[in-house]
């Protein structure tokens, strides 16, 4: 039996969180964890210490639930989004001088953008890019010029934000701004005192109620696949869902999508046609007037459709800023095809060459290859199998070795794991771990990953739920002592059943994975997490084998995480 001991809650940065120290062992390794609580203190205010300070704003109701609470009120929510933003020192109206381009989307909405960005990037333009969440840093989720702006300049203009906020909560019930509001604000501070040609935002969730949506006057608005997520907010149906994606149309604004199912697209049309814009359904890639096939620097089947949507996004805003003066306003009139044109030399170039980490990416590090993919719903791992299937069969058939296969899984919130799980079952896995969002089980700030919205009790069973899962889908029996002891002792986390192991953190599975052979994890500098002789006796496997392969997925935190350890470059 493999025994994980954890405690009730994530470690705080220790910085700035009071301290009720708890001491207990994970797989022999003694672990400290500390409570969440928040104590007042003298600020540095440097870089550390604003993202741990923005953790503080993380609230034990959570965002989403504030969402939920709201969204029978969406006014009220923009309006509350408007008052923080006054507070900041900024205007609504300021945004309008961003030049935007707004996106929306359950899958594709951020590859979208990165697409977009690139493109316009390519033309010389100085661009800003929102996006969320984050893999390694926060202050990935606001670039200038494609880059995460440096440390130095994030801690500036988030002390800027935080004191205006913090010197005005008394006169307003001492509120502040939920994390997710607070950054959107901290990037239309950023993308306006770096004075940007254009900023591309990317929706946090939804489009009608989401704070994103104070823009007045976007240039141009996209939306990429539509599919089930997020049901407790947006609606349990991919119309309901539709309706609110279809809430960043804004009147006389251009707007494109991409091929929908008929029931969505009905509704955007009706949206489209009660706001007062244009709708236009993207072509198929292969449609565009180029010489050969059109280059992708982004892997996957489904990439094609948010390249043809960032090449229409682009061509719009890129007509528009050629015009001597304000832009004739487009008024609905019918959904309509938009045009196959030429892409330019610079949109070309710019599909080619887009990066986004951490959605379809492979790592060889050795005789351990990685294949990381962010999927979190059933239609984004359909698709994220497929890419799997593809590449990794085709580096199998170049080995020239055994390979095994690894899946390192884990989902979040109200994720349908086990469809998901499903669908995976079918790539032969010859190990499945699980392991929580946590990205390693020792004493030291990393503040970046923290999330003190979800206690690591909920994590942990989350992960027996998903073992179990995975057992029951390849005809394993189920051991019914196999279960999370919850109370006042320490929780009980987990036994291995045949092919699967539960971890307590990302770093210690990737170590167990790897069984020394990744130089990176193998890092003198990397705290190894001691496991028992008998489950080091399970992975004789992965040692002998002449590769493995680790596809890491079900969870853009997860991937997030792993990055963080197998690609050192991204702590920097």
């Amino acid at each position: 039996m493999l025994l994980f001991r954890v405690l009730e809650s994530l470690r705080a940065c220790t910085e700035v969180s009071a301290r009720n120290r708890h001491w207990t062992s994970i797989v022999g390794l003694s672990v400290r964890f500390s409570s969440t609580k928040a104590a007042p203190r003298y600020r540095r205010m440097d870089y550390q210490d604003a993202v741990c300070t923005l953790n503080t704003l993380q609230t034990n109701a959570s965002a989403l639930e504030q969402v939920k609470r709201e969204r029978g009120h969406p006014q009220l929510q923009l309006q509350a989004m408007r008052g923080f933003l006054q507070r900041a020192g900024l205007k609504v109206e300021e945004l309008d001088r961003l030049n935007i381009i707004h996106v929306t989307g359950t899958k594709g909405k951020g590859s979208t953008c990165a697409f977009t960005e690139k493109i316009l990037r390519n033309y010389g333009f100085r661009t800003g890019f929102y996006s969320s969440p984050h893999l390694v840093q926060v202050r990935e989720r606001i670039r200038i010029n494609g880059q995460p702006i440096g440390k130095e300049l994030f801690t500036k203009y988030f002390w800027q934000v935080y004191g205006r906020l913090e010197e005005t909560k008394d006169a307003h019930g001492g509120c502040m701004p939920a994390y997710f509001r607070f950054l959107t604000i901290l990037a239309f501070h950023v993308f306006l005192q770096e004075k940007v040609d254009l900023a591309v935002i990317e929706v946090g969730i939804g489009g009608a109620y989401d704070c994103t949506n104070i823009i007045r006057r976007p240039w141009v608005c996209g939306i990429s696949s539509l599919g089930i997520d997020h049901t407790s907010i947006l609606g349990d149906t991919i119309e309901k869902i539709a309706w609110q994606k279809g809430g960043i149309f804004k009147p006389g604004v251009p707007a494109f999508t991409v091929k929908q199912p008929d029931g969505p697209m009905k509704v955007l049309q009706e949206r489209a046609e009660e706001v007062g814009c244009s709708l236009s359904v993207c072509p198929d890639l292969d449609e565009y007037e180029s010489e050969g096939s059109l280059s992708l620097g982004l892997a996957g089947q489904h990439q094609r459709s948010n390249a043809s949507l960032a090449l229409q996004l682009s061509h719009t805003w890129l007509q528009r800023h050629v015009l001597t003066g304000p832009a004739s306003p487009v008024e609905f009139s019918g959904v309509s095809s938009a045009p196959a044109f030429q892409p330019s030399p610079a949109m070309i170039k710019g599909l080619a060459e887009t990066e986004w980490p951490g959605r379809n990416q492979t790592l060889k590090h050795g005789p351990v290859t990685y294949y990381m993919d962010g999927a979190h719903t059933t239609r984004s791992m359909q698709a994220c199998v497929r890419w799997f299937n593809e590449v990794a069969t085709q580096h199998e058939r170049n080995a020239g070795g055994s390979v095994l296969r690894v899946l390192l899984f884990n989902a979040t919130g109200e994720r349908d794991c086990a469809a998901m799980l499903k669908l995976l079952a079918p790539c032969h896995f010859d190990f499945a771990v699980f392991c929580p969002n946590i990205t390693e089980a020792i004493a030291s700030c990393n503040a970046d990953q923290q999330n003190f919205n979800v206690s690591v009790e909920n994590m942990l069973t989350r992960c027996l739920d998903n073992q179990q899962s995975w057992r029951v889908l390849n005809g394993q029996e189920e051991k019914p002592e196999a279960q999370l002891l919850i109370g006042g002792g320490l929780p009980l986390v987990a036994e291995r059943h045949g092919d699967t192991l539960v971890f307590p953190c990302i770093l210690s599975a990737l170590q167990w994975i790897s069984q020394g052979r990744d130089s990176v994890l193998a890092d003198a500098n990397k705290h190894t997490i001691p496991v028992k002789p008998s489950i080091n006796a399970k992975a004789t496997p992965l040692r002998e084998a002449q590769n493995i392969h680790v596809l890491i997925t079900g969870s853009l935190h997860l991937v997030g995480g792993a990055l963080k350890h197998l690609d050192p470059a991204l702590n920097s």
